[in-house]
């Protein structure tokens, strides 16, 4: 995953203006990003949907006390808690973000109109009833860490055995275009997060920027069926980790302010 997930974004900046660090409007701006507009859909006490501003205002209202982040894939519902329904919804985009205080979650729906280059997106997130209760498979900031250290050393040697890390004028350029993003902004979290939470994002950023280039070359120099099936065999848990780490490091602001407590 080379950008940010739009759950990262909006659990991020979100936590940062319910902690009082920063304005309605930049949290907005920062949440929107390069999107056309943002709105909420099913919002409690809201018959239509309603943009930003007053959504996060709304939650905060209904007791909100900070979002969370689910990044699931099919056999891993990382970061859900229930019901099925609310789960299916995010495992269908992707993504999530779940309520601390009020038993509300959000799934983003993308709708994108024009032609390459000058695509107009827009991004309606749905609110839905979710369960109380601990989301599955999210680790510690320091287990988050320590698997990823492990995980990057072992397929980044598998990969490279196999020819497959990435290599031509394809690689080249994602990992330039990754290197320029991540010198224009240092922060990649919103303020409020701890240090090592915005430590292990972008260990995290720089294992789905391998795991990615993985997948765009193809096989790579694997041609023999016990090779791709190593390739894919080094792939999965890299990504599965990379995934565990993006939720750890997202959900930092609301463990440590339920360990504070």
């Amino acid at each position: 995953m080379l950008s940010e997930p739009r759950s990262g974004r909006l659990a991020a900046w979100g936590n940062a203006l319910l902690a009082g660090l920063v304005s309605p409007d930049d949290a907005v701006l920062a949440i929107v990003g390069e999107d056309a507009v943002h709105r909420v859909e099913g919002l409690p006490g809201e018959s239509a949907p309603v943009g930003l501003t007053l959504a996060l205002g709304r939650l905060r209202a209904l007791g909100v006390r900070g979002l969370r982040v689910a990044l699931p894939a099919p056999g891993h519902p990382l970061g859900l808690s229930g019901p099925p329904e609310f789960n299916a919804r995010a495992l269908e985009a992707e993504e999530a973000v779940v309520c601390h205080g009020a038993a509300l979650g959000l799934v983003p729906e993308v709708y994108e109109a024009g032609p390459a280059g000058d695509v107009h997106v827009e991004v309606t997130w749905h609110c839905l009833p979710v369960r109380e209760a601990p989301p599955a498979d999210v680790p510690s900031l320091g287990e988050a860490e320590r698997e990823l250290a492990e995980a990057l050393r072992d397929a980044t040697a598998v990969l490279a055995r196999l020819d497959v890390a990435g290599s031509g004028p394809g690689a080249e350029a994602a990992i330039d275009a990754y290197r320029a993003r991540a010198e224009r902004g240092r922060e990649v979290l919103a303020p409020g997060y701890p240090p090592r939470a915005v430590r292990v994002l972008e260990l995290a950023q720089r294992v789905g920027l391998l795991v990615s280039l993985a997948r765009e070359n193809g096989h790579g120099g694997a041609v023999s069926a016990s090779e791709m099936g190593a390739r894919v065999a080094a792939l999965q848990p890299v990504e599965r980790t990379g995934r565990r780490a993006q939720v750890a490091a997202y959900n930092a602001y609301v463990e440590e302010r339920e360990r504070g407590r």
